[in-house]
């Protein structure tokens, strides 16, 4: 094993970042995410959690602090954490005029491969995400499901190291969110480490090695889901409400 293997793929050490007139957003946050994990951060509206993955992807910049990214610095290196990683979004980044495949081969020329590879890369992703059958249909008449495997097969077009996934089941039904709970779990035991945010807690139950609940911009809690649980003898809905503010507005928790 290589020294670099024992390195969080994501690390970051006391981040702060605040906004003109919102005031501090990020305040001191401490995060490490283990190579080929998938690993939760949640937290209640306006903790942080977007703004972490913004500055982690490398599209903000922050105030204080520090954060390592694959094994580069996301402030001194960001163009090197930038080929590392992918970033998936709320909703799908897709054109739904193009075919799946066109879809990926654009994506693919975007990112500066060869034609040839572009080309190979998209049949390889098709075939991982379960898309071959419907590789040549406009993206229109695909559903929901569908739609978020392409998305994350997009973001999978350069094979990242790490991928931050934020809310990937947001409006899909039972049936398609299965799926991509299954296609999540696949990029990580293929090695890939994933950083995802969600408001479903049984989603980050089910998907997750280890969650860090953050809230005003600092770490509150981390764990596995099961830590999580015993620790207030209870669901991670109990969890988070008893460990996060967002219990306050629920009544549960001062």
């Amino acid at each position: 094993m290589s020294p670099h293997s024992r390195e969080p793929a994501v690390l970051v050490e006391g981040l702060v970042k605040s906004y003109p007139g919102r005031g501090t957003v990020l305040d001191g946050l401490d995060l490490s995410v283990a190579a080929g994990t998938v690993h939760g951060l949640l937290g209640p509206n306006g903790a942080g959690k977007t703004t972490a993955v913004r500055i982690l992807s490398t599209l903000l910049r922050f105030d204080a602090g520090r954060a390592r990214v694959a094994g580069h610095d996301v402030a001194r290196n960001p163009a090197g954490v930038r080929e590392r990683i992918g970033v998936a979004g709320q909703y799908a980044a897709v054109d739904e005029i193009l075919s799946g495949r066109q879809n990926l081969e654009l994506f693919g020329r975007l990112h500066h491969l060869r034609l040839r590879h572009a080309r190979r890369r998209a049949g390889e992703l098709l075939e991982r995400f379960d898309l071959v059958a419907a590789a040549d249909r406009p993206v229109r008449h695909y559903s929901g499901g569908m739609r978020r495997r392409l998305d994350l097969a997009i973001s999978l077009i350069r094979s990242p190291q790490v991928l931050f996934l934020d809310e990937p089941s947001t409006g899909l039904d039972p049936r398609s969110r299965n799926e991509v709970w299954e296609a999540v779990r696949e990029l990580a035991g293929a090695g890939t480490t994933v950083l995802l945010t969600t408001q479903y807690l049984e989603e980050a139950d089910r998907l997750c090695s280890r969650i860090s609940l953050i809230d005003g911009g600092r770490l509150v809690a981390e764990g596995s889901p099961a830590d999580l649980k015993s620790r207030v003898d209870g669901s991670l809905d109990d969890a988070f409400l008893l460990l996060t503010s967002a219990g306050a507005h629920d009544g549960r928790a001062a």
